[in-house]
């Protein structure tokens, strides 16, 4: 009986060695060719290897730092202290003269402020040259490593190209009928741009302007508008349907999203193995982050239609509701059954959440509409 457990453990021995050895083949046949090749050659060699080793430090240390990453962020606006809606005049007397001023647009402030977060206080992970490479070829959101960061900032975006297009469309108009802004209307084409163009692409073949050029210049135009607004040189519609429309598309892009962790919940119970599930977890986090700050500021540009239809508390209880959400941050993401007692199921548990959220908004929508 001892010499049986003997001989097992001795072809386990075996079969670790081998594997190793299997493993490690390819760097001992680089170790030869490396040794026979000319000092040049060599030095050559050895600066791609210390590049890639760089390249892929700077990678892995980006896709683990979120600068900045605050779930409490719309406190630093302080918009409880506004009572003046986006685009409302005001009259501030200089001396002899009375110069006129009007508000700004807090939600496109918000959505400025986003797009910087994403893309300049942290590096836009999903056009890294890496990320684009993969995992040895396999996409990176099929693995479980280093895609959480990337499927956020996706979310985070998300929010922010919905809030782009209602501000070109209804917002930044008087009743959808006047003349387009030019600011918005080139802050949506920039935000709509490919999220994971690099300096350099195969199809079309030729040099490119990276993503993170697009959004940078995005986040400029809606900060001009906010100028111009202030100025009293641009448009933002504060009125009560405006408002409904945009709390309909909210709701719209959260039903969506709340679909897609059904479906991935219901038929993928892979529990911790499930290489998918934390890219739309992740993905509906930044989501939610992002409509977070928006709705926090459209309560204050809407300030007059919600002070007028007494929505205040009913606003601040959908507010808790997607602060609530984010306070899921488990540290691996499991997608198991929901009736499972080993794995925890935190797709349906986001989903969830997702669905209070929306159902306080169409809440909002049914008072606004009575």
């Amino acid at each position: 009986m001892l010499y049986a457990i003997s001989d097992f453990f001795r072809a386990i021995g075996r079969g670790i060695g081998r594997f190793f050895f299997w493993l490690l083949s390819p760097f001992r046949a680089v170790g030869r060719w490396f040794t026979r090749r000319g000092w040049i050659l060599r030095g050559v060699f050895t600066l791609v290897v210390l590049g890639l080793i760089g390249l892929y430090g700077y990678f892995f240390w980006q896709t683990q730092l979120w600068t900045n990453f605050n779930p409490d962020y719309v406190a630093a606006y302080n918009l409880e202290s506004r009572n003046l809606s986006a685009g409302a005049q005001v009259a501030a007397t200089q001396g002899a003269q009375t110069a006129e001023s009007c508000g700004r647009s807090a939600i496109a402030d918000v959505a400025a402020d986003l797009t910087t977060f994403n893309v300049d206080e942290n590096a836009w992970i999903s056009s890294m040259i890496l990320y684009k490479l993969g995992f040895f070829g396999l996409d990176w959101d099929r693995t479980p490593f280093f895609d959480n960061k990337a499927s956020f900032q996706r979310g985070v975006n998300q929010a922010v190209r919905r809030t782009a297009v209602e501000l070109v469309d209804t917002l930044g108009r008087v009743r959808g009928t006047s003349q387009i802004d030019s600011d918005l209307q080139s802050a949506r084409e920039s935000l709509q741009f490919s999220e994971t163009t690099w300096y350099f692409e195969l199809s079309p073949f030729g040099p490119k302007t990276p993503t993170p050029a697009f959004y940078r210049d995005a986040a400029r135009k809606l900060k001009s508008f906010n100028d111009r607004l202030a100025a009293c040189n641009a448009t933002f519609d504060a009125r009560a349907d405006n408002l409904i429309q945009f709390l309909d598309r909210i709701a719209s892009d959260l039903g969506s999203t709340s679909a897609i962790l059904r479906e991935r919940s219901e038929h993928h119970n892979g529990g911790w193995f499930d290489t998918r599930g934390d890219d739309r977890f992740w993905f509906a986090y930044g989501q939610l982050y992002g409509y977070y700050g928006i709705l926090h500021a459209a309560s204050a540009d809407f300030h007059e239609v919600i002070r007028q239809r007494a929505l205040g508390p009913l606003w601040d209880q959908t507010e808790e509701q997607f602060r609530a959400a984010l306070r899921i941050q488990p540290a691996i993401i499991s997608n198991g059954r929901e009736d499972g007692w080993i794995m925890p199921t935190h797709l349906a548990t986001m989903g969830f959440y997702i669905l209070r959220a929306r159902s306080n908004l169409v809440e909002l929508r049914q008072v606004l509409d009575r």
